[in-house]
C-alpha cells in the first residue's frame, strides 16, 4: 500500500501525467530500447511502430496516478494486464528494467520539476503497483500450470480461408495427447521467428469451441497503409504457415470471458476480427444446447469480409432460439445465415428488439466500434455492468479515466 507522505505527491502528478505522459512513455521505450534491443522481442513492435503501446503505457500510468485510491476502479484494469504479461512471458526481473527506464523518463521529461521528493513517491508507487502485479502473475503461472518461459509446440494441423483477409488456424499438439482447456474469449500468444534471431508474438483470440484436442486461432491479415505499418506476424502466419508447420504457442489466458450458463438472454457483438471470441462463444453455446435467446451480431465492409459462415450456420440448426443479423457498410444485396444482411453499420436497436434491455451484451471488434455501440446501449437504458468488451491497447482504461 501506498504509504500516506507519497500519496498527496501522486495525486498532484494527474495533471502533469495528462499533459506529458505520452512523452514520457516514448522516451521510456526509446530509452529502454537502446540499452535492452533484445526485448524487443518481448514487445509489440508493431504497435511500437504505430505509437499505440507507446498510448496504452501513458493512459496505464495516468489511471494509476488518478485511481490509487480506488481499488476496485483499477482492479478489473490490473487483472487484464497480468493476463496480457503472462502470454506474452514477462519475468519478475522485467520489472527493474522497466522501472529504470520508466522512472528515468520521468525524470528527463520534467526536468526540474522531478523534485527528489516527487520520484520518490514514484519510486514507491511504482514498487508497490509491480509487487502487486507480479504476485498476480505468480498466481496465474500456477493456476494454469505454466510459467513465462512455458511454450507449447503446436501443429498446424488444418488452414481454411474464412474471408478475403481472415484464415483460420486449427492446431494439434506436436506429439498427440491433450491441449490445456480454455474458456471463450481467450486468446493464445503466438511465437514467430521472422528472421534469424527475430522473435516476435502475437495475440489471437479462440475461434471454436474447446474440445480437449486442438485449438483454432483466426488471423486476419493486416496489410497497412500510409498511416499504419503492416501486421508483420499476421502476414508471416498467411504466407510461411501452411498446413504442419509446428509452431510455439502461450497456454489460453485473458479475463474476457461471456458467461454461457443462466437465463439472462445474451448478445454477442462483433465487427471485423472481433467476429472470432464471438464465434468460439456461440460455437460452445450451441456445444452446450443452450436455450438462452441469443443475439449474434456482426458488422463488416462487405459481403466477402464476413468470416466464419459456416459456423454460425452450424450454430443457428442446433440453436432455434438464435437470432442472427449481419450488417454490410456496402449496403450491397447478399443473404447471410438465410436472411437478407442489412445495409450500414450495427444498430442496436435491432438488437434490443430480440433480448431487450437486460441481456448481457458482449462486445468485439475496432475500438471505434466498440465505444459506439457501447454508448448506444446505455442510451437505450443497458447498464454499463451488462455491457462487456474485449480491448488492448489505449481504449483498455477508458471506463475508470
Amino acid at each position: 500500500m501506498l504509504s500516506e507522505a507519497s500519496k498527496p505527491l501522486i495525486d498532484a502528478s494527474v495533471p502533469v501525467l495528462r499533459d506529458h505522459g505520452l512523452t514520457i512513455t516514448q522516451t521510456f521505450y526509446r530509452s529502454m530500447f537502446n540499452e535492452r534491443p533484445e526485448l524487443t522481442n518481448l514487445f509489440n513492435m508493431g504497435n511500437q511502430a504505430n505509437g499505440s503501446q507507446q498510448q496504452s503505457l501513458a493512459a496505464a500510468v495516468f489511471a494509476y496516478a488518478a485511481n490509487h485510491r480506488n481499488a476496485d476502479a483499477l482492479a478489473p484494469v490490473l487483472n487484464r494486464i497480468v493476463h496480457k504479461h503472462a502470454a506474452v512471458g514477462l519475468k519478475p526481473g522485467h520489472y527493474a528494467i522497466v522501472g529504470k527506464h520508466l522512472l528515468g523518463a520521468i525524470r528527463t521529461v520534467l526536468g526540474e520539476a522531478a523534485t527528489p521528493e516527487l520520484m520518490a513517491a514514484w519510486d514507491e508507487a511504482y514498487w508497490v503497483l509491480a509487487g502487486e502485479l507480479i504476485a498476480a502473475e505468480s498466481r496465474l503461472y500456477t493456476t494454469t500450470d505454466s510459467g513465462p518461459d512455458h511454450r507449447l509446440p503446436v501443429r498446424v494441423e488444418a488452414r481454411r480461408i474464412e474471408s478475403d483477409d481472415i484464415v483460420s488456424f486449427t492446431l494439434a499438439p506436436v506429439g498427440g495427447g491433450t491441449l490445456p482447456d480454455f474458456q471463450p474469449g481467450q486468446y493464445l500468444s503466438v511465437v514467430v521467428e521472422l528472421s534469424p534471431g527475430v522473435f516476435q508474438q502475437r495475440q489471437y483470440s479462440l475461434s471454436d469451441a474447446p474440445n480437449g484436442s486442438t485449438w483454432r486461432i483466426s488471423v486476419k491479415r493486416e496489410s497497412g497503409d500510409a498511416a499504419t505499418p503492416q501486421g508483420q506476424v499476421s502476414n508471416w502466419l498467411h504466407d510461411h504457415a501452411p498446413q504442419g508447420t509446428v509452431l510455439m504457442v502461450s497456454r489460453p489466458f485473458g479475463d474476457f470471458v461471456p458467461a454461457l450458463d443462466g437465463d439472462r438472454p445474451i448478445a454477442l457483438l462483433s465487427a471485423g476480427v472481433g467476429i472470432t471470441p464471438m464465434v468460439s462463444a456461440l460455437n460452445a453455446l450451441a456445444q452446450r444446447e443452450s436455450r438462452r435467446r441469443i443475439v449474434f451480431a456482426h458488422a463488416a465492409r462487405t459481403a466477402s469480409h464476413v468470416a466464419h459462415r459456416r459456423d454460425v450456420e452450424q450454430a443457428a440448426a442446433r440453436l432455434p432460439q438464435l437470432a442472427t443479423h449481419y450488417f454490410l457498410e456496402s449496403a450491397e444485396p447478399a443473404t447471410l445465415a438465410g436472411r437478407p444482411a442489412l445495409p450500414g453499420r450495427l444498430d442496436v436497436d435491432v438488437v434490443l428488439r430480440d433480448v431487450g434491455t437486460d441481456a448481457d451484451f458482449y462486445l468485439c471488434g475496432p475500438l471505434p466500434f466498440m465505444q459506439v455501440q457501447r454508448a448506444a446501449l446505455q442510451a437505450r437504458g443497458v447498464s454499463p455492468q451488462r455491457i462487456f468488451r474485449e480491448v488492448f491497447g489505449p481504449d483498455l482504461l477508458d471506463d475508470i479515466l
